[in-house]
């Protein structure tokens, strides 16, 4: 049950992920693939939350790999790297490929904290 429960999961976090991509990428301004840095960043603080709290029960299996692991996007922020590299904007994809990995790091950091406190 719990590996179809993660599956569901998956789904809703991949609905959820390309839903506020859509929303945001018209709203923002377009320097940086921003939509994925959200998505990203408030994913690994979420996860690090989970990890973090210390259970292993059913539930956070299916909130953390499954919800989560269909909400992050480690794969479109590669490409999206790529595509800036591709336009020679190199500068902005080391910014968008670096600053991703720092900012995602931390972000789960501070979750990691955050559930450990609670």
């Amino acid at each position: 049950m719990t590996t179809l429960l993660m599956a569901l999961a998956g789904g809703l976090g991949a609905g959820s992920r390309y839903s506020l991509d859509a929303w945001m990428r018209p709203r923002v301004p377009a320097s940086l693939p921003w939509s994925t840095h959200l998505i990203n960043i408030s994913g690994s603080l979420l996860l690090g939350l989970i990890v973090g709290a210390g259970s292993s029960d059913s539930w956070h299996t299916i909130a953390g790999i499954g919800f989560l692991g269909g909400y992050t996007t480690f794969s479109t922020a590669s490409v999206e790297s790529v595509h800036l590299a591709i336009d020679r904007r190199y500068g902005a994809a080391l910014a968008n490929a670096v600053g991703m990995l720092i900012a995602c790091v931390a972000a789960a950091a501070l979750g990691y904290a955050i559930g450990r406190a609670l």
